[in-house]
């Protein structure tokens, strides 16, 4: 399982696979907006990757990221958009 560690919160191992956004919230247990339901539109489900940040990024959120004008923002990934498959750091 990979570690999940939330910087002032805590790390939590989280099932292999999973989706950021959905690991913030139930094994976090942390309020993490994510208006849009996964599908990379709002951008409300933002974290910064402090560490393991995977170098996959879906087309969806790299297309997004650039028209809201925050691509290239170090470490800006959009949680709904990540899949927990090795330790991370998140801020």
């Amino acid at each position: 399982m990979p570690k999940l560690t939330v910087e002032g919160v805590g790390s939590f191992d989280v099932p292999a696979g999973k989706r950021l956004v959905n690991a913030l919230v139930d094994e976090c247990g942390i309020d993490q907006l994510h208006a849009c339901g996964g599908v990379a539109r709002c951008t409300t489900c933002r974290v910064v990757m402090v560490d393991g940040e995977p170098a996959r990024m879906t087309k969806a959120e790299r297309d997004v990221l650039a028209a809201k004008g925050i691509a290239g923002t170090p470490g800006l990934r959009l949680s709904g958009q990540v899949t927990c498959d090795a330790d991370m750091t998140v801020r």
